[in-house]
């Protein structure tokens, strides 16, 4: 896939390459952050870690969904950088959504 295949602030079903075994997976990720290479999203299905995710591992998108802001977590500018992602693959991030009372 190609970045132009997927949007910001959007969520996605898709099908997932794993790169450690090389099998196909479902997976359901919102998109925070485009950049030129990969980008960084959230697995909702899964736990709470943000993540880097290469474009060639994206092999099909199954479903594309809207968000509606009301419901998705805020998560700092700083962190959906590129250069906070030069070598890391995933981050441990814990945040609210204050319209939801959390």
């Amino acid at each position: 896939m190609r970045r132009e295949d997927f949007k910001e602030r959007t969520r996605y079903v898709v099908t997932l390459k794993d790169p450690e075994t090389g099998r196909l997976r479902p997976a359901n990720i919102y998109v925070y952050r485009l950049h030129d290479g990969f980008m960084i999203a959230r697995r909702t299905d899964q736990d709470a870690l943000l993540l880097k995710i290469p474009y060639e591992q994206v092999i099909r998108i199954v479903q594309e969904v809207p968000a509606d802001p009301v419901h998705t977590y805020a998560v700092p500018e700083a962190l959906l950088s590129a250069d906070s992602w030069r070598d890391r693959d995933r981050m441990a991030l814990y945040a609210s959504s204050p319209a939801l009372g959390k």
